[in-house]
């Protein structure tokens, strides 16, 4: 007998269950399931709810709509909508108008009581055969969300970063992330690539700044065997891995004249070349780079190509340095505490107010990551709970 379900609509507008061996299988009919809210509020859906919310998953799915789109479209009169004309899909866009409800992350988890699912008919041996069965674009797509943290803070600094990503990500223009090291501009990448008609396909991540400069064409572009010395095989390079999908260019800041050129070529023509081919790949990537320099600086200094820079800077979001917003430390601080313990198989320690309130004082060069790090030295060093002394001490 199968397991408790339920479903509900994710952030990157999957289909989700609670149940770990039919996880990918939201296309399956199960028993009667009585909607019910968790303690967060959060909806949990019934099967009759079920091929309403199909409808909203096929809008963005397949016709390439946000999340958003789809429900501004869905409240418009069935005329306006521009959805679709046939008749029986206009009934059902307005059946499910009362459906409009966007869960977040946490049901992944499991959050939620489930009423009632007794009698669903798939059997042990069926689970598994759904776990072997091949990967598919629904099963990459949360696993790529998956591997996006939660952006943590509550500050209209924070919420800004927000806004900026829900706006951007389901378009295909090019981002350029600044801000300070430590800030999270990785994280802020990858929430751009979940919440992108992208996701399915690959997230690859490309350090400009840790790449030999005589290396950094291979890496970017691949080469073909024999091209130099040590190519003993055929190697892709990150545009080809990245193909469908997204390339976060980290640091691209610190790259070489030489290389800058060739990715401005890339960019310009969706073409690449490996090293050693005279054979060109047509390649379809969105590219997202980030830095910590002033590149307008580095173009005025002769370091940065800026064609390239208009190139990259299509839309432009900084991260703040965690200084200008010190009000999210506590939910960070508590954020990390949980993390650390869970990391160290310990129960989380408490921390005091005025533990927080000295934390909240601290310039923080290093930003988050300087401040997780800070958290775990304090759990590591402190006594049964952190107080504003070990803060002062080991700080």
């Amino acid at each position: 007998m199968a397991d408790k379900l339920f479903y509900s609509m994710g952030e990157v507008a999957e289909m989700f269950d609670v149940n770990t061996s039919l996880i990918r299988h939201w296309e399956s009919q199960f028993s009667i399931l009585r909607p019910k809210r968790n303690k967060k509020g959060n909806r949990l859906f019934s099967p009759e709810d079920v091929e309403n919310l199909k409808m909203i998953y096929h809008l963005v799915k397949e016709r390439g709509m946000t999340l958003e789109g789809a429900k501004k479209a869905l409240r418009k009169a069935p005329s306006e909508s521009g959805v679709d004309r046939d008749a029986e899909l206009m009934e059902r866009l307005q059946r499910i108008r009362a459906l409009l409800v966007e869960v977040r992350e946490d049901l992944k988890a499991g959050e939620g009581e489930i009423v009632t699912a007794s009698d669903a008919d798939m059997t042990d041996a069926d689970a598994a055969a759904a776990d072997a069965s091949a990967e598919t674009p629904v099963r990459r797509r949360r696993a790529h969300s998956a591997q996006a943290e939660r952006i943590i803070g509550v500050s209209p600094e924070i919420e800004h970063v927000r806004q900026l990503i829900d706006k951007v990500a389901p378009c295909e223009a090019r981002v350029l992330i600044t801000g300070e090291n430590g800030t999270g501009k990785e994280l802020v990448a990858r929430w751009l690539h979940a919440k992108s008609v992208r996701a399915a396909a690959p997230f690859v991540e490309v350090n400009c700044a840790a790449i030999p400069s005589e290396l950094i064409e291979s890496e970017l572009f691949g080469h073909e065997r024999g091209a130099f010395t040590s190519a003993v095989k055929q190697r892709k390079g990150k545009f080809e891995q990245a193909d469908g999908g997204t390339l976060f260019m980290d640091e691209i800041g610190d790259m070489s004249l030489a290389a800058q050129a060739k990715v401005l070529r890339a960019l310009q023509e969706s073409r690449i070349s490996r090293v050693g081919s005279d054979r060109d790949i047509e390649v379809n990537v969105r590219v997202v780079a980030a830095t910590n320099k002033n590149l307008r600086e580095e173009i005025q200094k002769g370091n940065f190509r800026e064609d390239l820079y208009h190139r990259l800077a299509v839309i432009v979001v900084r991260v703040p340095p965690l200084r200008e917003h010190a009000g999210d430390i506590p939910a960070l601080v508590e954020h990390f505490i949980r993390t650390i313990a869970s990391e160290y198989g310990s129960a989380p320690k408490p921390i005091d107010a005025d533990a927080l309130a000295e934390l909240q004082r601290m310039p923080w060069s290093g930003n988050i990551r300087e401040l997780r790090n800070v958290i775990e030295r304090l759990i590591i060093l402190s006594g049964d709970r952190i107080t504003a002394r070990d803060v002062k001490e080991y700080c």
